[in-house]
């Protein structure tokens, strides 16, 4: 099965880098096919521990190949700030791979996203403020910057001009801020012209030709089916494509050569930034869980806001994207709990919803309705079978197993990169 997708099912920062770093181990590439510098990864190798926020977390692996595919928009400055921070940790970058057709984020772009966000006041939809927004704007408008674009000078100018002409009549007029000169832009992106150019490639051409070989694929999904922009919480959602779909919309292969789609979600459930959270906790549990959890955004440092288990939301999760496995992270946060609910339906103005209700409001509005599982107090972080973990442990799995529409696969018992219970080989 060359060909895996590996997609949050909440909200984010449910552990997919982990995951992608545990099949990296047996891949030859993995791809980052949406998103920006608006997520991020944490993976934890040894005593060692990488935020990555641009790169595909496949780049810790010594054996892979890292892809940044069409669908990423891609903030230069970031991106070799965070290839020079690996490089200085002693990580070999000199794989990557970065698709000629990816958009990038200018300086207006950030400029736009923190000015636009802030106008909306109450009706702010939490945004990272890192351009991804407007970045995918331009390419939808056919006024985006793209890498080839540096590699043509009198082409670049071009469409700074064009793009310009509009947002700075914005700026002034509507933002009261000063406007953006096309020199400044063009010199800074041009600035990193010789740098980039020996990673830039026909992205989707080498990823063909390696799923030909037979090679394993990872593609990397940013964000998570919740932020997805078609099928998350609109209008709180990504920019991108953060299911399966886009990861052959933003990887240039095609969908037949996708064979698995393994869906990551969390023991409980984490937000950040604004939208409907049904089950969302403001109490001592909730408190008890964000502690536990060291829930803190990886790439803003933002408080995460959290909640338990959701499972209609990952029936919903597992039908949009097609999810084949489950690998459930962070059952370990868990231990010492008398008592776990698990949302296992909706209440809305006295109607019981079993599955993700069809209409925002009704989700803006819908309460959870819960069942209580019993917890179990042993530690499992040392747990490396099923049968390691407590009877009421293993019960909770298999609980949410059978409500979540497909199997568990893989178990994260720690933070470790080797704190997992593997119950079914991802690659087979």
């Amino acid at each position: 099965m060359p060909g895996i997708v590996i997609v949050g099912v909440q909200w984010g920062d449910e552990g997919k880098g982990k995951a992608t770093d545990l099949l990296g181990e047996r891949t030859e590439w993995v791809v980052k096919f949406n998103g920006g510098n608006n997520a991020g990864h944490t993976v934890v190798i040894g005593d060692e521990k990488y935020a990555l926020h641009l790169l595909p977390s496949g780049i810790l692996s010594s054996g892979v190949t890292p892809v940044i595919g069409n669908g990423v928009v891609v903030d230069l400055g970031v991106l070799f700030e965070e290839l020079e921070g690996l490089e200085a940790r002693g990580i070999d970058t000199s794989k990557l791979k970065l698709s000629s057709n990816a958009h990038i984020i200018t300086h207006y772009h950030r400029t736009l996203d923190k000015v636009q966000e802030r106008f909306l006041g109450k009706r702010q939809i939490g945004t990272t403020g890192r351009g991804i927004g407007p970045a995918y704007a331009d390419k939808i408008n056919r006024v985006g910057i793209r890498v080839q674009d540096l590699f043509d000078e009198s082409i670049l100018r071009q469409k700074v001009e064009g793009a310009l002409d509009q947002k700075n009549h914005l700026l002034v007029k509507v933002f009261n801020r000063r406007d953006i000169t096309v020199d400044e832009i063009v010199e800074d992106l041009l600035s990193y012209a010789e740098r980039v150019r020996p990673m830039v490639c026909d992205t989707g051409l080498l990823l063909n030709e390696a799923l030909d070989r037979g090679e394993v694929v990872v593609f990397e999904g940013g964000q998570a089916t919740m932020l997805d922009v078609d099928h998350g919480t609109y209008p709180f959602v990504t920019s991108s494509s953060a299911t399966a779909g886009g990861a052959a919309t933003g990887s240039g292969v095609g969908p037949n050569r996708l064979d698995r789609i393994v869906g990551i979600v969390k023991a409980y459930t984490t937000r950040v930034g604004a939208g409907p959270f049904p089950t969302e906790l403001f109490d001592e549990d909730g408190e008890w869980l964000a502690q536990r959890g060291h829930e803190f955004g990886t790439t803003t440092g933002r408080p995460r806001r959290v909640g338990w288990y959701d499972a209609p939301m990952t029936r919903y999760a597992t039908r949009i994207n097609g999810i084949t496995d489950l690998v459930l992270t962070k059952l370990d946060v868990l231990t010492g709990r008398e008592t776990i609910p698990v949302c296992v339906a909706y209440e809305v103005n006295g109607e019981r919803f079993d599955e993700v209700p069809v209409n925002q409001t009704d989700f803006h509005h819908a309460r959870p309705v819960l069942e209580d599982f019993p917890g179990w107090a042993e530690d499992i972080t040392g747990a490396r079978t099923f049968d390691d973990l407590p009877k009421n442990a293993q019960d909770y799995v298999l609980a949410l197993e059978k409500m979540s529409g497909t199997r568990i696969s893989v178990i994260g018992v720690g933070p470790g990169r080797d704190e997992v219970i593997v119950r079914h080989d991802l690659i087979d």
